[in-house]
């Protein structure tokens, strides 16, 4: 899953989100230093991530793109899979998706210095871009993926995966609709399981 889902995922919890948030970031077990609910996001965010590509329904839309984007396939998933989360935000929050930004935003800039040098060079375009909440156009995914075909060198076809977005918007759309349920229940299990180990 992309950005918005990993934060979503994290059941409000400040500092879990962060730690869902810079999981990418971190290599092996080069998270230690950090507070424990930080470190309990990033656990959650790679069991969010075993279990994202093991469900069949997330495969099937990987598999889709497969022809078009190869091995790219499965990060553009998480793409739309953001971008179905963002479009219809009002079903899984009773908080605007503009203010949960914001206020995101703010707790990144908060707690700067514990950040990886990779997410605080992130930082500023997600924030100045308005990342999470121009996720719920085509228009800002069609950005999103555009950004990544340069950052790969040019080689995965990502600047034309809206395309296949807009091609099989319906179908990808009931995939997430299916999916996002099934991973919410898992991440609350997984983020209960988590927090409460580690505060025994």
């Amino acid at each position: 899953m992309n950005f918005l889902a990993h934060i979503y995922l994290s059941f409000g919890n400040e500092e879990v989100s962060i730690g869902n948030f810079i999981a990418d970031s971190i290599r092996g077990n080069r998270y230690k230093h950090l507070p424990e609910k930080i470190q309990q996001g990033i656990l959650l965010h790679r069991a969010i991530d075993t279990y994202t590509d093991a469900h069949p329904v997330y495969r099937r839309s990987s598999r889709r793109l497969h022809k078009n984007h190869s091995h790219y396939s499965r990060v553009i998933v998480d793409v739309f899979y953001d971008h179905f989360l963002a479009a219809n935000w009002e079903q899984y929050s009773k908080e605007g998706l503009e203010k949960y930004a914001g206020k995101f935003y703010a707790l990144l800039n908060e707690n700067y210095d514990i950040l990886p040098e990779h997410t605080k060079h992130l930082m500023p375009y997600m924030i100045r871009d308005n990342w999470l909440v121009n996720y719920a156009s085509v228009e800002g995914i069609d950005r999103v993926l555009k950004g990544l075909y340069r950052r790969t060198g040019r080689k995965s076809n990502m600047d034309r995966a809206a395309d296949d977005l807009l091609k099989h918007y319906d179908v990808f759309r009931e995939e997430f609709t299916l999916f996002f349920s099934d991973l919410i229940i898992f991440s609350r299990e997984k983020f209960e399981s988590i927090t409460n180990s580690s505060s025994e």
